[in-house]
């Protein structure tokens, strides 16, 4: 099949280079002119002249990130089939939307308000009673357009620095950790769920995902999975779906989803039977779904910024490398590091060995 990925980052190579094994061709389309990807037939198209050349060349489509035009989706959804369904992407460009689709499927949230200007925010912030976590209502992603106000006195500060025309206000979630589920459904409605991932943050950016998280409370794993089952057989939903998390200790409540592979999904590359790239193309080309339990516990270190030693890094015989080919920025993700073992507490001496050798990687401090 000839598969076209609307973005042409880190994700479309990956998924490419999986779909490549299973005989598929790939075609690259990036609206802004930045494709990095390296794999496939690539189209550079930020003036939208190459656009039906690229639609000529694919039988379906998909794509690696959620901040696409819709108007530009829509638009190539009524020649081609794009999986997932534009509705998807509809709902994760605005989280007033998400929220209420959350609300709707009876998935727990933070309570929140929508504010329209800083007055509202202040506003929301008394009725919420306690520290509030303002986001932008669209874009915004790895900590970006976000803030935490701590009294309705520092509304008007964090209007200004967020700097959007309409954010939410949320009321903070006293969480024990943040952990996410990864699920695939195919275009014959069968669900696949990878285990839950742990993730640590810092800065705003994932730096640690550990899967299957460790000490989950009875329950859990299946909570979430409704959640999820519940949000793709919603949107009638065909490939990968994320869903972030918060673990409170009563429950989970749910944070965001992403409509595509996903971050804290990439341990699946090493620490699963399938990768979420795998399922993803197995899905959106109409092919059985693949095992998606893990073997061995792992965790995935992101590369930020620069890679460092590379040699040292390969030295340890633990280590599976994967270079997304973008050269070295502050606080660009470059790549990423799978590490296995044969159980958790040897995952966390082999996890602070490997962190420890990453420029501005922060210690590995998770505890099985």
């Amino acid at each position: 099949m000839k598969i076209g990925i609307l973005g042409a980052g880190q994700l479309g190579r990956m998924l490419a280079l999986d779909g490549f094994r299973l005989g598929h061709d790939f075609s690259l389309y990036d609206p802004n002119g930045k494709a990095s990807a390296g794999v496939g037939t690539i189209y550079n198209d930020p003036d939208g002249l190459v656009l039906d050349i690229f639609l000529r060349q694919v039988d379906t489509i998909t794509y690696e990130f959620e901040h696409l035009p819709l108007e530009l989706v829509n638009q190539i959804a009524r020649q081609k089939p794009v999986h997932p369904v534009p509705r998807a992407l509809e709902v994760c460009q605005n989280r007033r939307h998400e929220k209420a689709l959350f609300s709707e499927l009876g998935i727990p949230t933070a309570a929140y308000h929508i504010a329209t200007s800083a007055e509202e925010l202040r506003e929301a912030v008394e009725r919420l009673d306690g520290p509030v976590v303002a986001k932008s209502v669209t874009e915004g992603y790895d900590g970006k357009g976000q803030a935490v106000i701590e009294s309705p006195e520092d509304a008007a500060g964090a209007w200004d620095a967020i700097g959007h025309s309409e954010v939410v206000a949320e009321q903070f979630v006293d969480f024990k950790r943040e952990v996410s589920i990864v699920a695939v459904r195919g275009s014959d409605d069968e669900i696949a769920f990878y285990p839950l991932a742990e993730n640590i943050h810092h800065e705003g950016i994932l730096r640690f995902s550990i899967a299957p998280a460790q000490k989950l409370a009875p329950g859990l794993e299946e909570e979430a999975q409704r959640m999820i089952r519940a949000l793709m057989n919603e949107l009638g939903y065909v490939g990968v779906l994320a869903l972030e998390l918060f673990d409170t200790g009563d429950g989970l409540m749910a944070n965001e989803m992403a409509p595509r592979v996903h971050n804290s999904g990439h341990w699946t590359q090493n620490g699963a039977t399938t990768s979420q790239f795998e399922n993803h193309i197995r899905a959106v080309s109409g092919l059985p779904l693949g095992d998606t339990s893990a073997f061995a516990p792992t965790c995935m270190i992101n590369v930020i910024g620069e890679t460092g030693p590379v040699e040292k890094l390969l030295e340890l015989p633990y280590t599976h490398l994967h270079l997304y080919g973008k050269s070295p920025k502050p606080g660009r993700k470059i790549g990423h590091i799978n590490i296995r073992a044969d159980s958790p507490e040897e995952l966390r001496w082999r996890a602070m060995n490997t962190a420890s050798l990453l420029p501005g990687c922060p210690d590995f401090e998770w505890r099985p």
